[in-house]
């Protein structure tokens, strides 16, 4: 307390200290700093809704359709392909028609830079059909898009808005962009009027708007499943046995739970829907992590919800439309929600990994790698120094065993040297073993440590037990946001 420092995770958190601000009569001045709401700004009156004006088809994930008047808006859309190099595919099965939806779409909304939300193989083929489709971003500290030009894929429309602002679609439809309380430099969520009706989504925000958001909205809909973290999965030595990481999930899922109940009877929305939760690790390399990554179950926390409040819920399948004019005026109405024909496929059964890991499997045999000295020229571009941790990289085979010629290294992050032995100084050590082919992929192409962390495609080991904030943080948010020259690097290798 003395510092009003964290001591775990170390250097990474600091609580401001206050400023003391005097009167004439040398008393204290106190103020509360209590900004207006930014969505009560020019307020709209609601308007009834039509039957059939205002429908929101869920499609997969995070990913849904809304039918706005005569407007079509989509969320985060994640239809195909894997998100996390190859650790995360969809659990449901999209309509057939997804890409007619996109490509029909006067709008789309991506919340931030995760590949569950910004589904580069989704967007390529939308690209393909559509390039100049209006694509709106919240200015965040890391683009939305910041590796766009490398993905290869055309899109030519992209908007970067600032947060807090109403943006006009038309006379009937706004919407405004709000950012994460925790994590500003990344995480966005949404709010969407039509006829002065509110849809509010927060996506994965851990706190959206620093938990201020509107009360008593139309529609409300956030995450809810939890799991998406290597944290303690990929974890292992010490105290994470398998009993231990058990009950750890079991715990933090129930306060995941009671936190999301609590926050929906706080703000009472009409309707609430739980979403951006339904990714498998489908994988055949990842059962462990399939069979042990437990996540909420949608229906419990509608179950939790009910017993707390008045708020009508609603657990999506994929093609399932809500009729937000029906349901707002009865939500008995058999009509109020339509469910995808009978027989539809729900879950998906079979996912073709073959295209995506032939992708990761090309970065083995790269010509970088016949070069050791690009262990020194990856980790000075990566920027990450003078800091006390020592790291031990080694390359492994599916199973998480040394792969045969692979590199097995250390880093000693208070000078960025590179070490054959630890160093004889007091120091923290991380050992992180890394799949092959994903940690080459993301080396080469410059990407975010997210493929392998949330992406469960690294096992670690730490001594002491300690989170290392800012390592991981950098890493994960904060890398250079163009790629390494590995031409210019294979040059002087010549």
């Amino acid at each position: 307390m003395s510092t009003m420092k964290y001591i775990n995770p170390p250097g990474s958190f600091c609580q401001d200290e206050l400023v003391v601000e005097m009167d004439e009569n040398n008393g204290l001045v106190l103020l509360e700093l209590n900004p207006p709401n930014p969505w009560d700004s020019d307020p709209r009156t609601t308007e009834d809704l039509a039957f059939g004006e205002v429908q929101v088809t869920y499609l997969t994930h995070a990913c849904m359709d809304l039918k706005l008047g005569d407007k079509k808006m989509v969320f985060d859309p994640w239809l195909t392909g894997p998100a996390f190099a190859r650790g995360w595919w969809l659990l449901h099965e999209p309509p057939s028609d997804w890409l007619e939806r996109l490509c029909q779409a006067d709008l789309i909304y991506i919340s931030h830079i995760h590949s569950d939300h910004l589904s580069y193989p989704t967007l390529k083929k939308l690209a393909e059909r559509r390039p100049d489709i209006p694509i709106y971003v919240g200015n965040t500290e890391r683009p939305v898009f910041w590796n766009l030009t490398q993905s290869g894929v055309l899109l030519t429309n992209i908007n970067v808005v600032p947060f807090g602002i109403w943006q006009q679609v038309d006379k009937n439809l706004r919407f405004m962009i709000l950012m994460d309380g925790v994590h500003p430099e990344m995480d966005t969520c949404i709010i969407v009027e039509y006829k002065g009706h509110k849809i509010l989504n927060t996506v994965d925000c851990t706190r959206p708007n620093g938990g201020k958001l509107p009360v008593k909205t139309a529609l409300m809909m956030s995450d809810f499943a939890g799991g998406a973290s290597g944290f303690p999965m990929t974890f292992s030595g010490g105290k994470f046995s398998e009993e231990w990481k058990a009950q750890f999930i079991k715990t933090e899922r129930k306060k995941l739970l009671n936190y999301k109940a609590q926050l929906v009877k706080d703000l009472q929305p009409r309707i609430y829907c739980p979403f951006a939760g339904y990714f498998v690790e489908a994988h055949p390399s990842d059962k462990y992590i399939k069979e042990t990554n437990i996540k909420n179950d949608p229906n419990e926390l509608n179950n939790l919800i009910k017993k707390t409040s008045d708020v009508i819920t609603w657990t999506p399948r994929p093609g399932a439309t809500l009729d937000l004019g029906r349901m707002l005026k009865d939500p008995t109405d058999s009509k109020g929600i339509t469910e995808p024909p009978e027989g539809t496929k729900i879950y998906k059964d079979s996912w073709d990994f073959g295209p995506y890991l032939k992708l990761l499997n090309a970065a083995i045999e790269d010509e970088i790698f016949l070069h050791s000295s690009w262990i020194k020229e990856y980790f000075t571009w990566a920027g990450f120094k003078n800091y006390n941790l020592v790291v031990r990289m080694i390359e492994t085979d599916e199973d998480f065993s040394p792969y045969p010629g692979g590199y097995d290294y250390l880093i000693d992050f208070l000078d960025l040297s590179f070490p054959k032995e630890r160093p004889s100084r007091e120091h923290p050590y991380e050992e992180i073993r890394s799949r092959v082919d994903v940690i080459r992929h993301v080396v080469k192409n410059g990407l975010l440590w997210d493929y392998l962390y949330i992406g469960f495609q690294t096992r670690i080991q730490r001594d002491p037990d300690i989170y290392h904030h800012l390592f991981w943080n950098h890493f994960q948010i904060k890398l250079p946001l163009t790629p390494p020259n590995w031409r210019s690097f294979l040059m002087h290798c010549g």
